[in-house]
């Protein structure tokens, strides 16, 4: 278990940094560049350590569901949502909200068994525990509005 917590915190950490260098690098190229660089080194990168690790069982995918192949198209999405979130809302806000999202639709897809994964009951307290981290990023945008108009009132009055 807590190999598993090292890994998700690594996991989120990996990603945080790859949303704020994608921002970074679609200023440079654009969008569908950042998209397109970022899945580009990605498959690269991927392929090489999987031929290393795995060698020819990479390609082994006779038990596998043909639309379960389509994740690299929601990576299309994933990449070029997330790089316009952080451009409209800041790195902070924007990889906020997503997690919200990720968190409220992983509960969805495992209470109502979908997409192949083991039914979990739902319960209260997890319906709680999507609403308490949804009410502190509420606060914390809340929190920063009023910080930010403080800020402009002093630069107006100086």
């Amino acid at each position: 278990m807590i190999l598993g917590l090292l890994l998700a915190l690594l996991g989120g950490l990996l990603v945080s940094l790859q949303n704020i260098f994608n921002n970074r690098v679609n200023v440079h190229v654009g969008n569908w560049g950042t998209t397109t660089l970022v899945l580009g080194l990605g498959f690269a990168a991927s392929f090489t350590l999987g031929l290393v690790f795995e060698g020819g069982a990479l390609f082994h995918l006779e038990h596998m569901q043909l639309w379960y192949c389509f994740s690299g198209l929601i990576g299309v999405g994933v990449v070029t949502c997330m790089v316009q979130g952080i451009e409209r809302l800041g790195p902070t806000f924007g990889i906020s909200i997503s997690m919200c999202a990720q968190l409220g639709f992983a509960l969805l897809f495992d209470s109502m068994g979908w997409l192949g994964l083991e039914k979990v009951d739902f319960t209260f307290k997890q319906l709680v525990g999507v609403l308490v981290v949804v009410g502190g990023i509420i606060v914390f945008k809340a929190g920063g509005r009023e910080k930010q108009k403080s800020v402009n009132k002093k630069v107006m009055n100086a």
